[in-house]
């Protein structure tokens, strides 16, 4: 298990990645809290087999960020999804595709001891886990 914290204006898909390939990570799970400047999340539309984009223009709470590092293509790669907490309350949520860390972002990182990896799905277009 470890604890790794992010800062502003860090990357939260681009550091966990960076992580787990210079841990040798193959396979582990995350859960993270903190807040971001900016976020972009996904919502997958299955007709389309494509994300459709959810821009969040603003300061927000990361209330839950939860997923999954697996290899595709023999590399270490980020799966998540975010709850972002808005500044009235309400919340917004989906897949991660983008955001900006501000002030931080704790994660903890559960490595598991198999290695899973991702292979393309060619029914829905997404590179899913494959154990």
């Amino acid at each position: 298990m470890f604890a790794v914290v992010f800062d502003t204006g860090d990357d939260p898909v681009a550091g966990p990645t960076r992580f787990a390939a210079e841990q040798r990570i193959g396979a582990a799970g995350f859960t993270a809290i903190g807040a971001f400047s900016e976020a972009l999340l996904g919502y997958f539309d299955w007709e389309k087999k494509d994300y459709e984009r959810i821009p969040v223009a603003e300061q927000v709470e990361v209330l839950a960020l939860v997923g999954d590092i697996a290899l595709q293509d023999g590399k270490p790669k980020l799966h998540a999804h975010a709850v972002l907490g808005k500044r009235d309350g309400a919340a917004c949520g989906g897949h991660l595709l983008a955001a900006r860390v501000r002030p931080t972002l704790e994660v903890i990182v559960t490595e598991v001891p198999a290695h899973l990896r991702r292979e393309h799905d060619p029914q829905t277009g997404l590179a899913l886990i494959r154990a």
